[in-house]
């Protein structure tokens, strides 16, 4: 049994600003469980993260005057009643009915290749592992069970749910497979922190004599810099050139990370002044965010000075205050049994989820958890600080869920914004503690935190 906790929002201020929402599934319940929601100050400006995760479940509404209203509603009360064999699932689909077409699939409504196309890239937008379960039960019993296409979307939602074994399960059962399959196993293990499954899954690709280009690179060069594999890393990039592909920006800026991440800094500051393309601003502020993980003040401010003159806007970015957001709703969804529910419920989180918070953070002071109040923007004292770090959302959606699950069940976080590190700490010690496994799904990768270790090796 599996606990899901989306977190919409993450808090990096006081609980009385802006508005977060942290979405809740639990598979083996039909009652709705408490949903809460936590405020939002700002957002993480650390690192040098460019992609968007944003979870958004559309709220399941009946569409009006569609052309299948009438065939959908089904007669409950007579069992002997025709099943609608004529209903569109693709313009159901299409409505963001996804839910109910599976539910029409099931009641033995067949779908054609387009509907598998459209369920398979709607649980992989929105990471729904239990509706993509479903969705590749009736393929494997569908005539389209070969197909590579459908079976890459298959390893690509598995991937990004953080289920890589169901993964690689589905890859070792393929008949057939092409340079996307291999390109999809090597990204999903590098972004659930198994870079080094990663590495050896290229080696078995070149082994395969599967062709590979540029793509295939950018991926491995991710997997040395999360492995810090070094000589690794650089031996990668003479062997994409001596096959003939013209290393990109891209690559030059994943062998910056790998010699950073392994915290050679000197040897990336020398990397980049020998690039033989026009680096640009790119590569000094990756430079400047490593060295400020490493704590290399000197560097930083080289690197911010070099920052400055290539594009000001991004070196003042830090110390300008941010504009402030849009005031979100306190909308909750609920997604249970592959149905998803919308809540409204003003109170932020239940008393019994305050105390378990409470005691954890003692607990976990115990252990040797500092707070790390630099995470914190606002002009407030430091205990204010200390107090704003306890309530971030995704803290409050792991103490609702050690309340509210079985021992050792696993609970699954999913927000839209990067993880701040003093949660990424406190997490790790967490998990050590509650003694369970505790998956946190931020904008860039997922963290499997377990035994008081994440499967990033602390470098998101």
């Amino acid at each position: 049994m599996e606990l899901k906790l989306n977190v919409a929002m993450a808090s990096v201020g006081p609980i009385s600003r802006a508005a977060n929402s942290i979405f809740f599934t639990h598979s083996s319940s039909s009652v709705p469980i408490f949903t809460y929601a936590v405020h939002d100050a700002s957002r993480r400006r650390n690192g040098t993260n460019t992609s968007r995760f944003t979870h958004k479940t559309p709220p399941l509404r009946k569409g009006k005057n569609h052309p299948n209203e009438t065939a959908l509603k089904l007669d409950h009360q007579n069992h002997k009643a025709p099943l609608p064999f004529n209903v569109d699932l693709v313009a159901l689909c299409e409505e963001g009915k996804h839910d109910q077409v599976v539910e029409l699939m099931g009641q033995g409504v067949a779908a054609d290749y387009r509907v598998y196309l459209a369920l398979l890239n709607f649980c992989e937008n929105t990471r729904s592992l239990e509706l993509g379960k479903r969705v590749h039960e009736f393929l494997r019993r569908s005539s389209f069970r070969g197909d590579v296409e459908l079976s890459n979307r298959v390893i690509g939602v598995y991937s990004k749910c953080g289920s890589v074994k169901d993964a690689r399960r589905v890859f070792d059962q393929m008949q057939e497979r092409n340079t996307v399959s291999w390109h999809l196993m090597i990204g999903g293990y590098t972004a659930n922190g198994l870079a080094r499954d990663g590495l050896l899954a290229f080696q078995k690709m070149k082994q395969a004599g599967v062709p590979f280009d540029g793509e295939t690179f950018k991926l491995v060069l991710a997997a040395c810099a999360q492995a810090e594999a070094v000589e690794e890393g650089l031996l990668h990039l003479e062997y994409m050139k001596e096959n003939g592909i013209v290393p990109s920006m891209e690559h030059y800026l994943e062998v910056v990370n790998i010699l950073g991440n392994a915290g050679r800094l000197n040897e990336a500051e020398e990397f980049i002044e020998k690039i033989p393309i026009e680096v640009g601003a790119e590569g000094w502020e990756s430079l400047r965010n490593l060295a400020r993980i490493h704590g290399n003040l000197d560097l930083e401010d080289r690197a911010k000075e070099l920052l400055m003159y290539l594009d000001p806007s991004k070196s003042i970015a830090d110390e300008l205050a941010m504009p402030p957001r849009k005031k979100q709703h306190d909308i909750n969804m609920l997604e249970e049994k592959n149905r998803v529910s919308e809540y409204r419920y003003s109170i932020p989180y239940k008393e019994e989820a305050h105390e378990k918070l409470g005691g954890l953070s003692g607990q976990m002071r115990e252990a040797g958890y500092v707070p790390d109040t630099r995470y914190v923007l606002h002009d407030i004292d430091e205990e204010e600080k200390e107090k704003a770090l306890q309530y971030h959302s995704e803290r409050l959606a792991i103490a609702y869920g050690l309340i509210s699950t079985p021992p050792r069940t696993t609970l699954r976080i999913i927000k839209n914004l990067r993880i701040c590190g003093d949660c990424h700490n406190a997490i790790k010690i967490m998990s050590k503690i509650v003694g369970r496994e505790l998956i946190v799904r931020d904008n860039k990768r997922f963290h499997h935190f377990k035994d008081g270790k994440c499967s990033c090796g602390d470098y998101w």
